[in-house]
């Protein structure tokens, strides 16, 4: 009864490589227009929220 074990890095490797991937199929159909609007429109408040969190951790770090 011996499985093949990964480590916990290699665990990590192959999960970014899947995230990517599926990252990769986003952009393309985003890229391509084939996101429905409502998967748009979560994509960008996404991703404003995201401009916001980052905005102030940049004027922290120009005012130090």
């Amino acid at each position: 009864m011996s499985r093949a074990v990964i480590s916990r890095e290699q665990a990590f490797i192959n999960a970014r490589a899947v995230l990517d991937r599926a990252r990769a199929r986003r952009d393309a159909d985003r890229a391509a227009g084939r996101l429905a609007p409502e998967v748009e429109f979560i994509c960008r408040r996404l991703e404003r929220e995201q401009r916001a969190q980052q905005a102030p951790a940049a004027t922290l770090r120009v005012a130090a």
